[in-house]
Formats: structure tokens, sequence, C-alpha cells
């Protein structure tokens, strides 16, 4: 099954890193971010965010992990996912995201699968899930 939405971020915050002891070519920034979804995917979303990335050349890579709570297609409950993507100054390469196996509730006890996240050149945020439930709460 698929489901799409939209999405909007509403606080990114920097956090302190713990331990920087090590020097590198790009440096590793912290944050936490909150964000709202809209349509077939609907609700919000916490997430702590990690990134080796320089703004001036738009080059780096993050890695994100999210706690979902809304609905899927109607379906009510949370979950986390995970998801990570670079840039080398233009557009966006080695894209991952994944529904954390074990970590859905509700009518969403169950979910497992993939899905991507896209910028549109207007701004517009996208989501979707490729997704199966398994042994989930029934409807």
């Amino acid at each position: 099954m698929r489901a799409t939405g939209t999405f909007a971020v509403a606080d990114f915050t920097p956090a302190p890193l713990l331990a920087a002891g090590v020097t590198t070519g790009l440096p590793v920034g912290l944050a936490t971010m909150r964000k709202s979804f809209s349509g077939e995917v609907d609700g919000r979303s916490e997430t702590v965010f990690t990134a080796a990335f320089d703004p001036g050349s738009n080059t780096g890579t993050y890695v994100a992990m999210e706690s979902f709570e809304g609905s899927v297609a109607g379906r009510t409950g949370a979950f986390n996912f995970v998801h990570s993507a670079t840039t080398t100054g233009g557009g966006r390469q080695a894209e991952f995201l994944t529904i954390v196996p074990g970590s859905g509730t509700g009518e969403l006890s169950g979910i497992h699968g993939a899905g991507a996240l896209a910028v549109d050149e207007d701004g517009t945020h996208r989501v979707h899930f490729d997704y199966e439930l398994t042994g989930g709460a029934p409807r």
C-alpha cells in the first residue's frame, strides 16, 4: 500500500554536541525538529536530526529518526521511521527511508516498509510510505 502527504517543519532547534573531539572537513550538527503532516499521512512528528553539512556549498549528509503520531490512510497510531540523504551542491542522492520494525502502535501496529521524502521546486515538502500491516489491530 502507498500513502502520501505533505509536511511542514514547525520547529528546528539546534542542540549542542556532546563530544566534538574530531575535526573533519564538514562541521557536524545536531538538532531537534517538529513537523506537521497532511494528506493520507496526517499528524505530527518529533525528530532527532544530525548532519555533516556545509550550507555554503549545499554539500553534506543528514540522518534523522522520527517519531510519528497520527494516521496513515485513515488508520491511527504511532511509529518510528528513519531517513537520510546526501547532497553535493544540487539534488538529493543516496536517499533512504525505512519504517522501524516493531515500532507501530494502535491501528498502525505491525506497520513496516519504506518510503521517500522530496522537496518540490516550489518548496512543498512531500512524503510517501510504501507499507504493509501485519499482525496489527483490526480496523
